[in-house]
């Protein structure tokens, strides 16, 4: 008896085990399907974005960086015959090892003579505000092999912006805002401008200048290398913005920033130019103001003809001026006014912000390309360069995203007539017919090109939200393909492995009227039936677009598989492809008129039957950190929960070129800044706010959050407050940051909107 019941509880624990062990071997399954934060900043999910690469030969031939054949962690350059991609190293590690150095060159960048016999290096990089401009550079001789160090006596990673003359004889460079330029063969070096300091600057710009008009290199060589033009900043009465560094030392550090805030006057800037062989420097007298006006293009035509862009202060009015820096004489060739604001740049999903900083200039210097929305449509005009002739080149109820290359006889752009989520690209004739899309069918979603010089090659990269990101080299005229360079297949194959979410579009119309595209991804798992807490991440200013038909990122899959809907959608006054009123409708309403957009659209959303309404949170960064505050403060019966990441609390506070921009000039409107900015309606706040900002951000500064912080104090409101020491205004700085700040992000909505309950 007493075998048979030992024989039972054997048997029954062999049971139990194997139970535990399929429920284990289960849950561990389960387990690797879902992603952690631990994994999302591993190197398991390694998405390939492609190498850069630089066109030679008009498009012919193309060079980038590849792991060397001749040294351990080194580069070398490698060239391509785009057609039949016969390889070759242009320049291998080895020859960049300078004279009583162990270590080759690390390339930054480069520059290739017009005479093809020798390239410019860029290395030592230093950053400054948001990029990488300063740094060493060195001349390597492709026939003589040796290398040659440029203002060799000048501080370490101190040089900036330096180019190649036309007649591939001398170089010019910034070096402690002032102009250089040294001849390569005998070494001799000269100095251009004398006056430069922290005040006066010389061939580069200021913060603002560059974070707003995408400005930094400031001179250009004409065509025959015998003139230097370049643009010189007053920003002596431009206050300084002090930063303040806690950590690096036992006492603080205090980090000037010169920063032009709304209703103060930006640095004084004009256009100058020297004769190298003389070196006598003449200015351009372009009239309206030195503070005035704005001064954000220059750029030679010829050897003798400078084209100047201007802008008044309210920036609703560009002059196109010529100048003969020989005949000294100015002409006005082209002008556009706007009761809100003349764009400059063009913000747009497919475009590179810090590309193209020029108009194309077409038919043998002829005539330039403009865009403009002055018939309500975003469209390129060409103008004569002599008479000012305007001719319309792309017509029609549909908006130009962003435009690529002139060749000599087409356009090359990015549009997307039907769907205001998607870009393609298209090509026109320089006489306006023969208007032609290029992107295959098969790539519905987001295209963007590099397109060669020539017209005839482009590395196109798509996406979409059920295709990660693909890159391939394609000739143009087809479309056919010359090589696939990233198909990101390893990274595919661990998204087969994880639960992914259903990721769909769909259309909202507010109370307004007002028809709202939106980007849905919902939980893994869904159940109809079942109701979910959903987070609405926004942005909402001129400077971006969320709703977009491109792959979506591990974070926001993640967020699902945890049983949140997550949602974008693009209010008035986001760069969508819906015509000027759209785009131009936020005028002087940031603030109001796009929070009301995305709260009446969120009510919409709210009725689905799968939203649980006691649910909703909001979260956003920069524009959209602002946009999060105001939907909190104003719409508090909607959102219970946010999460505002370097916001502006108040539009006083940013600076005038982007707020002016938009907004107008305080002088004149000073009661709508207030009415447009958080801090005004921060004593409405009911829910649960978590407000993040960086102490070192140069952008939008952390007073920004301390006056957010002071009106709840002033009006006995708890919140949350994560401050990140000597961060900037994309806080990544120092091992951890992001994956910190998403982890507390992450916790912060499970904590205040439980799923399931």
């Amino acid at each position: 008896m007493r075998t048979n019941n030992l024989l039972i509880i054997v048997l029954f624990l062999l049971i139990y085990q194997a139970s535990n062990a399929q429920k284990k071997s289960a849950k561990e399954v389960e387990n690797t399907r879902l992603l952690t934060l631990d994994r999302i900043y591993s190197d398991e999910f390694q998405e390939e974005y492609g190498q850069r690469i630089q066109w030679i030969e008009a498009g012919e031939a193309y060079i980038t960086k590849e792991k060397s054949e001749d040294v351990e962690q080194a580069a070398d350059l490698v060239r391509y015959e785009t057609a039949s991609q016969k390889r070759s190293v242009f320049i291998s590690a080895k020859n960049l090892i300078p004279s009583g150095m162990e270590r080759p060159l690390r390339i930054a960048s480069f520059q290739i003579s017009d005479d093809k016999k020798k390239v410019l290096i860029f290395t030592n990089t230093k950053r400054v505000w948001r990029s990488n401009s300063k740094g060493d550079y060195w001349v390597y001789d492709l026939s003589s092999k040796k290398l040659k160090q440029i203002g060799a006596d000048m501080e370490e990673s101190s040089l900036m912006f330096a180019k190649f003359s036309s007649d591939s004889k001398s170089i010019a460079y910034v070096s402690d805002f002032n102009l250089f330029v040294e001849d390569i063969k005998s070494e001799a070096k000269e100095q251009l401008t004398f006056d430069g300091n922290i005040d006066t600057i010389n061939g580069a710009f200021d913060w603002v200048y560059e974070e707003e008009f995408r400005c930094r290199d400031g001179f250009r060589w004409n065509t025959d290398g015998s003139k230097i033009a370049f643009w010189q900043l007053d920003a002596s009465a431009i206050q300084d913005f002090y930063m303040i560094d806690n950590t690096s030392s036992n006492y603080s550090e205090i980090i000037p920033v010169q920063y032009p805030k709304v209703g103060e006057d930006p640095a004084a800037c004009k256009v100058g130019f020297v004769d190298i062989e003389s070196k006598k420097i003449s200015w351009v007298p372009i009239p309206g103001g030195e503070k005035e006006n704005f001064l954000p293009r220059m750029q030679w035509i010829n050897a003798e003809e400078l084209l100047i862009q201007q802008l008044n202060r309210k920036q609703n009015h560009l002059t196109i001026y010529k100048y003969n820096v020989n005949t000294k004489k100015l002409g006005e060739i082209y002008e556009e006014k706007e009761k809100t604001w003349v764009d400059i740049d063009y913000p747009d999903a497919a475009a590179n912000r810090w590309g193209k900083v020029g108009l194309d200039i077409v038919d043998d210097g002829k005539y330039f390309l403009r865009m403009s929305e002055t018939d309500g449509w975003r469209h390129v005009v060409k103008v004569a360069v002599d008479s000012g002739k305007k001719t319309l080149l792309t017509d029609g109820d549909y908006d130009v995203a962003s435009t690529y290359v002139a060749d000599k006889n087409y356009l090359y752009f990015n549009a997307s007539p039907e769907n205001a989520t998607q870009r393609y690209l298209y090509r026109i004739g320089l006489d306006g017919k023969d208007l032609k899309r290029l992107t295959p069918e098969k790539y519905s979603g987001i295209n963007k090109y590099n397109v060669s010089p020539n017209g005839k090659y482009a590395f196109h990269t798509h996406s979409s939200i059920s295709e990660p990101r693909t890159v391939r080299l394609i000739k143009i005229k087809d479309h056919s393909v010359v090589k696939d360079v990233v198909k990101n297949e390893a990274y595919r194959e661990k998204l087969k492995g994880i639960d992914l979410p259903e990721v769909s579009f769909f259309k909202v119309t507010t109370e307004d009227g007002i028809e709202i595209d939106g980007r849905m991804m919902k939980p893994t798992n869904f159940d109809k039936n079942k109701k979910y807490p959903v987070i609405f991440h926004v942005y909402g200013e001129p400077a971006g677009q969320v709703a977009t038909d491109e792959w979506i990122g591990m974070w926001e899959i993640m967020m699902t598989q945890k049983g949140f809907v997550v949602i974008d959608m693009d209010n008035r006054g986001t760069p969508c492809l819906k015509g000027s009123d759209w785009r131009k409708s936020i005028y002087r309403k940031v603030g109001i008129i796009n929070s009301r957009d995305q709260a009446q659209a969120a009510a919409k959303v709210l009725e689905w039957d799968f939203i649980d309404q006691s649910k909703v949170a909001v979260w956003g960064w920069s524009g959209g950190g602002s946009m999060t505050l105001n939907l909190l403060f104003r719409y508090p019966e909607i959102y219970k929960t946010g999460v505002s990441v370097a916001p502006v609390g108040n539009q006083l506070f940013y600076d005038n070129i982007y707020q002016e921009r938009y907004m107008g000039l305080k002088s004149e409107n000073e009661e709508e800044f207030i009415e447009g900015s958080p801090v005004t309606y921060a004593k409405n706040l009911e829910g649960n706010l978590l407000l993040v900002h960086g102490t070192g951000d140069d952008n939008v500064h952390y007073q920004n959050a301390e006056v957010i912080i002071n009106e709840l104090i002033a009006n006995d409101i708890q919140f949350d407050l994560m401050v990140y020491p000597n961060r900037s205004h994309g806080i990544y700085e120092g091992k951890n940051t992001r994956k910190h700040l998403f982890t507390m992000i992450t916790e912060y909505f499970l904590e205040h909107m439980p799923v399931g309950d």
